[in-house]
């Protein structure tokens, strides 16, 4: 029988679908199957370490020192104005520094509240009947006016005449023309019974207002020895 020799293989056509740049692919493909290996053999240790480095960055976190603080006095529950602050008003607490309000009163205890305090307000000057109530150029005068009820008509920034009455028949006078009444610290309740003016009793209410330098002398002349009324300023 007659022999054929064995099919010899078509070695252009293998290069052609190799194509150009296919010993190349080969060459940078075993180096990157190798890398792949290598980070899938390790990953458990890639994910302990991470889980390390979050551990030990939430208890520097959580171990941090604490920002410095300051003392500050607040009042420990509302308070009307005309409260005598004693121990038991007050209550501190510890506040950053910087966010504290200006003008703390350093030792409160003992001074009266110009005007209402709720509850974790801090005490400052202008709370507390005092000079610090005045503005600039002005003193903080306070006067007491026999009339409780009329006393309580006013606002705090009411503008007001201070008018002298004399109970022996002079003419009244005006002894005080538009000050400001910057506190009304008192409710009018104490001293029933008694008269005010001219040195008798203490009865109606007390009012703080902000009077020029030059009418301080004669506003107080008159609290003492006449009796007081007022008027609201035109």
């Amino acid at each position: 029988m007659r022999s054929f020799p064995a099919p010899v293989a078509d070695r252009s056509r293998t290069t052609a679908a190799d194509g150009p740049h296919g010993p190349s692919r080969r060459r940078w493909r075993e180096p990157l199957r190798a890398v792949r290996r290598s980070v899938l053999a390790r990953r458990r240790g890639f994910a302990a370490l991470l889980t390390a480095i979050a551990v030990v960055a939430g208890l520097r976190a959580a171990t941090a020192p604490a920002a410095p603080t300051r003392p500050l006095l607040v009042a420990a529950h509302d308070l009307p104005a005309g409260t005598e602050l004693t121990a038991a008003d007050l209550v501190r607490v510890e506040q950053v520094p910087g966010t504290q309000p200006a003008g703390l009163a350093p030792d409160p205890v003992g001074r009266v509240l110009a005007a209402p305090l709720r509850r974790g307000e801090a005490v400052t000057d202008v709370r507390l009947v005092g000079p610090a109530l005045a503005p600039e150029g002005l003193t903080a005068v306070p006067v007491r006016l026999p009339d409780a009820e009329m006393a309580g008509l006013l606002r705090v920034g009411d503008r007001i005449d201070l008018i002298a009455t004399d109970p022996q028949g002079a003419e009244p006078r005006v002894v005080a023309p538009g000050v400001q009444v910057v506190a009304l610290p008192g409710d009018g309740s104490a001293g029933a019974g008694g008269q005010t003016g001219a040195g008798l009793g203490t009865t109606g209410r007390v009012v703080v207002v902000a009077a020029p330098d030059v009418l301080v002398a004669g506003l107080a002349d008159a609290a003492v020895r006449t009796f007081l009324t007022w008027a609201w300023a035109r």
